[in-house]
């Protein structure tokens, strides 16, 4: 979390105009081929309008945001080399790099800016509809300065201008046609380290060097190349052969990583999800009877026995998740933990619910019938389907488990909500505005937008409590409205969170310098280098 908020003056400005200007280390070579693996393929590279997991992991490689952050979540520059909040916190002032182009060779300036922020993530990104829902205009005085104008404070913005979560598009491009269906979407243009070259579905994305990178003398690498690989011994095998070379978000199975962790050519790393805080979760459709009753909800949440996954699932990879909010905002007292349903007695807790909803037990022994579509991700999601199959089964409900491809999936869950019960693993991001409010609050029910509010629950007083803890700037009354909105959400359960990931990334030791931000694969691998 940053301490800053109301004004940074001109002094950070400053320091941060002069972080850029260490130039590359002679000794790091410039040459090679990296070779990522990404599971699943991403079912397209549009992360300005989708923030399905595998897009991030080709796409911050190919757009540059206005700033990066270091390990501190501190914000590093980037498009923008400075920038000044006014003390009010209602004008923010970016000041652009200069001889910035885009891979068709146009210049960058303060239009695309605006057209980005305006025209496209605060209408259509599903975490941007949060994150620059105060900003009212943005000014455009000159080509290289941007002067954000919200109607409130917004401290969390700051946290959420990387290529990976904010990209900068070229208007000239992005600006033509319909953003939803635009023939860019699959042949992305951004300002990043690497250009997009081609994508052979079902075997590889190539994105060769950006000659004319605004950063001097990077990126070092020629080209990387992201694999797709259905199989997972496959993956593994390429990982240990050194036919591949980094893979994260659990490319790589779990008990494979602690296996190749023993391997002296490989590394095995957690570092680089610190901004992302991922949670696994079950995603309940309220609408959908019986789960509509809260009772038979908290039933399913008693249910599962989230030590089991961690376990034999995720192999020892996370603890139990107590909340929507991850326990990594304790330091900044936003955590608080949920009503517990890890108790020694869940399972009896969990049939007197369900008793008590009126939904006894029939002849086969199940009260009632749903599907569970799994996310699909590959095949540990696939074995946390199981359990929940088989956890669920022990209190008289019956699962179906249902796997379909990413875009199958997407469209099902949030544009038709044509599904009982799903699992998703969500980023709560480097503030609960930016990765949190969007799962329960009303205005964030949008059919066609992924990685909002599925379940479709609100309340009254749950939104009034997000708008108030959105601008809320004393720590401990912010920190007192999470705690409030906490206990009511995991009392309703429109979401049950089994646990707190951690996710591992394993990296070929010859390469260098390739997890160097908070955003791990999601960085940009500019300043990688082959040994």
């Amino acid at each position: 979390m940053l301490p800053f908020g109301r004004s940074m003056g001109s002094a950070l400005a400053v320091m941060l105009a002069a972080l850029i200007a260490s130039g590359p280390v002679a000794a790091q070579k410039a040459g090679g081929t990296l070779v990522q693996i990404t599971q699943p393929e991403p079912p397209n590279l549009a992360s300005y309008i989708s923030t399905s997991g595998p897009i991030g992991q080709v796409t911050a490689k190919i757009f540059d945001g206005l700033l990066e952050y270091d390990f501190n979540l501190k914000p590093q520059p980037s498009l923008a080399e400075s920038f000044e909040v006014s003390p009010d916190g209602k004008t923010i002032t970016f000041k652009l790099r200069k001889n910035v182009k885009f891979h068709d060779g146009k210049p960058f300036t303060s239009a695309d800016v605006q057209f980005s922020v305006l025209e496209i993530l605060k209408k259509h990104h599903p975490r941007g509809i949060s994150t620059f829902a105060d900003v009212t205009a943005i000014e455009t005085p000159d080509a290289h300065t941007a002067v954000f104008k919200l109607e409130r404070p917004a401290p969390y913005l700051l946290m959420s201008l990387s290529g990976y979560e904010s990209p900068m598009l070229p208007k000239h491009i992005y600006g033509e046609g319909d953003i939803k269906t635009h023939p860019n979407a699959n042949k992305p243009i951004g300002t990043g380290p690497f250009k997009f070259v081609e994508w052979r579905r079902g075997e590889f994305i190539r994105l060769d060097k950006n000659k004319e990178y605004w950063r001097e003398g990077l990126p070092y690498l020629d080209r990387i190349v992201v694999r797709f690989i259905g199989d997972s011994s496959t993956r593994t095998a390429a990982i240990e052969k050194g036919e591949a070379h980094v893979a994260g978000f659990g490319a790589i199975p779990y008990n494979d990583v602690k296996k190749l962790a023993q391997l002296p050519n490989l590394e095995v790393t957690t570092k680089g999800y610190e901004m992302i805080s991922p949670i696994v979760e079950l995603i309940v459709n309220t609408k959908h009877p019986p789960l509509d009753n809260e009772k038979v909800r908290q039933a399913i949440a008693y249910a599962i026995d989230r030590q089991f996954i961690i376990d034999n699932v995720f192999f020892g990879f996370g603890k139990p998740g107590m909340g929507p909010i991850s326990s990594n905002f304790a330091p900044a007292g936003l955590f608080a933990p949920g009503v517990d349903y890890t108790v020694a007695d869940r399972v009896e807790r969990a049939n007197k619910l369900l008793d008590g909803a009126g939904l006894p037990r029939k002849e086969d022994g199940f009260r009632f019938e749903i599907v569970h579509d799994i996310l699909p991700y590959g095949e540990e999601w696939q074995r946390a389907g199981e359990a929940v199959q088989q956890q669920l089964a022990q209190v008289g409900i019956k699962v179906t488990l249902r796997y379909e491809d990413v875009a199958k999936w997407l469209k099902r869950i949030y544009t038709d909500y044509d599904f009982a019960l799903t699992s998703n693993f969500v980023y709560n991001l480097a503030d609960p505005v930016l990765g949190v409010h969007r799962f329960f609050h009303s205005d964030r029910i949008k059919p066609g937008t992924v990685f909002v509010n599925a379940a479709r629950w609100s309340t009254p007083e749950t939104d009034k409590l997000l708008d108030q803890a959105a601008i809320e700037n004393d720590p401990a009354k912010r920190g007192a409205l999470y705690k409030e909105l906490v206990a009511k959400v995991t009392e309703a359960s429109p979401e049950i969170y089994l646990l707190e990931l951690n996710f591992p990334t394993v990296v070929n030791k010859q390469f260098k310098n390739v997890i160097t931000t908070p955003l791990g694969i999601y960085g940009n691998y500019a300043t990688a280098y082959k040994e």
